[in-house]
């Protein structure tokens, strides 16, 4: 048993696993920041988020052992828990903010969406996998995109049409990776273009209609929905080079900027660290990107290549739709930062994501 703990970590992706590490450590910094401004002496969230982090680890070492191969065979037996857990959460879970997507507990809250994107990919990963001697027929893009509508559906019944949107693009992302036909995207394109018409006469909340429509224009609405957008550029404007100093952000401390330490923790980043600590956090991002490209090119697993690209579309995703949300160029949609932004169930669930990846990493080097 020794031996074979000894043999796994000696094999681990260590750069991987600091990349992510680092990535959380601003994030916390920034929290521990934004709990200051709001003079609270107990600073629970930054509590929470050490705590969260600490569990996160311990998670990601639990899944670094345990076998990716499990999560192939049982694929559809994780996908129907996935929907399970969406249905049941439409049914007894709390309601925040207009959105049905918790669990409370006594002591904490767990939101199963967060999960849903692992399922997403284990998912697609099994389905291309197996399917990978006509991957790319019509066929497979229906199947595949049936499987992945169901959980959008569940989700946007929630409402949370961000982290439907999330399924989708993850989706898109791996029958990119497939290399399916070009015209198959232009067919898709056209779809989603009709039913965002739909959506928006049958679906769409009224604060999701001035959302969108602040985001085509947000100078019009700059004391109401386009408020968080405004004040984020301004944060990431001021920051300049060196930024202002931890603790010192004008738009976060004076309580300017709404949800600092969820959506909008990138602004705070540029705000108080400048250009450098934005350029440090895209770094750890990009050394994060690299080893699992790196990596990528052992594989002779399909599975395991196809949870990889999954991983990878959805993290670089996420990254790109919330700092697009934080300058002004894609529509605040409630995203989080990848690793960064605080809250438990999206950091373990990408920590356990990361685990098993690493298991596949590590296979890859004893096995091959």
């Amino acid at each position: 048993m020794f031996k074979k703990i000894f043999l796994y970590l000696k094999n681990l992706d260590w750069i991987l696993f600091l990349s992510i590490f680092l990535l959380s450590c601003f994030g916390l910094i920034e929290i521990y920041s934004i709990a200051l401004g709001k003079g609270t002496t107990e600073l629970i969230n930054f509590h929470k988020q050490i705590i969260f982090i600490i569990m996160g680890i311990l998670i990601f070492f639990v899944f670094v052992f345990i076998d990716f191969n499990l999560f192939r065979d049982f694929a559809h037996y994780i996908y129907l828990i996935g929907i399970i857990l969406l249905i049941s959460v439409l049914l007894f879970g709390t309601t925040v903010k207009g959105t049905t997507g918790w669990f409370e507990f006594k002591f904490f809250s767990i939101q199963p969406v967060e999960f849903i994107k692992i399922v997403t990919i284990i998912f697609l990963a099994r389905f291309f996998a197996l399917q990978k001697s006509e991957s790319r027929s019509l066929k497979n893009l229906f199947l595949s995109g049936l499987g992945i509508f169901i959980l959008f559906f569940l989700v946007t019944l929630q409402p949370d049409f961000g982290s439907a949107m999330i399924l989708f693009f993850t989706w898109l992302a791996l029958i990119a990776f497939v290399g399916f036909k070009k015209k198959y995207f232009l067919i898709i394109g056209i779809l989603f273009l009709l039913a965002l018409g739909g959506m928006w006469n049958f679906y769409f909340q009224k604060y999701q209609k001035e959302r969108i429509l602040t985001f085509l224009n947000p100078k019009v609405s700059s004391l109401d929905q386009g408020y968080n957008v405004s004040q984020a550029i301004i944060a990431v404007g001021s920051g300049g080079i060196m930024g202002r100093g931890v603790g010192f952000g004008s738009q976060s401390q004076l309580k300017f900027l709404p949800e600092a330490q969820n959506d909008f923790i990138f602004a705070v980043i540029a705000e108080e660290l400048g250009f450098i600590g934005v350029s440090l956090v895209l770094l750890f991002f990009g050394i994060f990107f690299y080893r699992l490209l790196h990596n990528l090119k052992n594989l002779k697993n399909d599975f395991a290549i196809f949870f990889v690209l999954g991983v990878l579309g959805l993290i670089f995703i996420e990254m790109f739709i919330n700092i697009s949300m934080n300058i002004g160029f894609f529509p605040v949609v409630g995203i989080p930062f990848p690793f960064v932004s605080y809250g438990g169930s999206a950091l373990i669930a990408n920590f356990i994501l990361i685990g098993i990846v690493e298991n596949i990493i590590i296979q890859s080097k004893i096995n091959y």
